[in-house]
């Protein structure tokens, strides 16, 4: 493993990489480094939780001039979450030669990005939306850009941003470095490459790696009526200490963190229909552990870094198989273990095979537990707890109460009575979910209906997008914009 003293870094670079605990570079940052450093244009090919937001952000905040009071650089993301996560990674990163970094994204008040413009900062990390928004505005210039970055392009794809994309890119000068990080390389994202870069370096993460293989994956075969109780029985035996529920659409988040507050437990859902004020509260109070369940649809949780998650559960299957890898990434990371759990109705069993051949992994079948089956669980987890505070010996104030249950009742009954009083017996509490659609399988999706299908489809209210009126520019020469044909492709399964 390459160790980041071994990358050529400045020394106030070095420093703040080694204060956010990073000493090893990951495979994606050992090889994306040292070229980005020496100007060329780059393709990476990685999943979020390899590491490539370090990747890409080390070597630009190198080649900012702090002394000049210009946007030097830009990195486009799909979502608000991966614009905030990824300032605030470039925020550390920049910390020890005082780089100004500074996210621009739809939900935050457009005034204060405006005023925040005017104090020039450094870089430049923007959704596609609130990015052309800004250049209409005339607020914001990127002539003096010298490296654009496009994370997570496919995700752009999906969600119609390309000729957003395409039209920042021809307000930025022609004589510029371009990074281009994806998951998968779609058609109309190889176009793109080839239309945008010149003569660009590909770094891809094996897909061994990107695969995370410290997460057990498992599969239930459940009817759509019981996939609730299902659930909650797998969360009472399984007692994850942080879990992501994913749902396919903005209805089905609602509906799920609702029905599981009914059932006792702590729950919250994030979709594109949130504020973001409420989304950001959500997340924080997921982080902080002050709900152990967050509900989720794909865009919302896209680019989410929180440690500690140990459990995913996949209650609608996603659309495609790199979406399946996206979700369970959330877990397993940093070299722990992780847990992830798919539900599968009998319809959507076809779709297990195709998750297999892509993720060159088996997973493995799991019944579904029973009544009795989370009610041990239950008592196993308090069993657990009693023996943990045996173990503190702090019990000096509870004996005189305890020996006088014990003159008046028998031993085994008074440990029945205290099991049975912290021990959560399983809710039946009657439960009603909007029956969601298997998911279709098929390869002859029509472009038009490409666009917004990813994680929250329209019959919910729409997607996660941050979009705005398209800007009308003329592309720069040699920078042509694609069609909307050729940059709705709809994506094989089998790619």
């Amino acid at each position: 493993m390459t160790k980041f003293q071994e990358l050529g870094l400045s020394q106030a670079t070095l420093k703040a990489v080694l204060k956010m605990g990073f000493e090893e570079a990951t495979p994606i940052q050992s090889e994306t480094i040292p070229l980005s450093l020496e100007n060329k244009d780059l393709i990476g090919q990685a999943q979020t939780g390899t590491g490539k937001t370090a990747a890409f952000g080390i070597p630009l905040v190198e080649k900012i001039d702090v002394t000049k009071e210009a946007i030097q650089g830009i990195i486009i993301a799909p979502t608000r979450e991966l614009a905030i996560q990824v300032s605030e990674e470039l925020y550390k990163i920049g910390s020890g030669k005082k780089v100004r970094v500074l996210p621009i994204y739809g939900g935050q008040d457009i005034g204060r990005q405006i005023r925040s413009l005017k104090k020039a900062p450094h870089i430049i990390v923007g959704t596609p939306g609130r990015v052309l928004d800004h250049i209409n505005r005339k607020t914001l210039k990127l002539d003096q850009v010298h490296t654009a970055i496009l994370d997570e392009a496919d995700e752009m794809l999906n969600m119609g941003f390309i000729e957003d994309i395409e039209a920042i890119l021809a307000q930025i000068p022609t004589e510029r470095q371009t990074l281009l990080f994806s998951a998968t390389m779609p058609a109309p994202i190889q176009r793109m490459a080839e239309r945008f870069m010149k003569d660009p370096q590909i770094v891809r993460v094996k897909t061994k790696e990107m695969t995370v293989p410290s997460i057990e994956q498992y599969y239930l075969e459940v009817q759509e009526k019981n996939k609730f109780d299902v659930l909650t029985r797998l969360l009472d035996i399984q007692s994850p200490e942080l879990a992501i529920i994913f749902g396919r659409t903005k209805r089905r988040v609602d509906e799920l963190s609702e029905a599981l507050n009914l059932r006792g437990y702590t729950a919250e859902g994030i979709h594109g229909d949130l504020s973001q004020a409420k989304r950001m509260s959500v997340l924080r109070k997921f982080k902080e552990g002050n709900i152990d369940i967050l509900v989720a649809t794909d865009v919302a949780a896209r680019g989410l870094d929180i440690s500690g998650v140990t459990h995913v559960y996949n209650f609608d299957i996603p659309q495609d198989p790199e979406s399946y890898v996206h979700r369970i990434g959330r877990t397993g990371r940093a070299g722990k273990t992780g847990v992830a759990l798919t539900f599968i109705t009998p319809r959507e069993k076809s779709y297990l095979s195709v998750v297999e051949r892509t993720t060159k992994r088996k997973m493995e079948k799991m019944n579904a537990p029973t009544l009795d089956e989370a009610l041990e669980g239950q008592q196993k987890a308090v069993v657990e707890k009693i023996v943990a505070t045996i173990e503190s010996n702090n019990l000096h104030y509870y004996k005189a109460a305890a020996q006088e249950l014990l003159e008046e009742n028998d031993p085994q009954t008074v440990v029945a009575a205290v099991l049975k009083m912290l021990t959560k017996e399983p809710d039946t509490t009657p439960i009603k979910l909007t029956e969601e659609q298997p998911q279709a399988q098929r390869r002859d999706r029509k472009p038009q209906d490409r666009k917004r299908s990813y994680g929250d489809n329209r019959s919910s209210g729409g997607g996660d997008r941050d979009r705005r009126k398209k800007a009308p520019f003329k592309p720069r020469s040699g920078e042509k914009r694609s069609s909307a044909k050729s940059s709705s492709k709809p994506r094989s399964f089998n790619h």
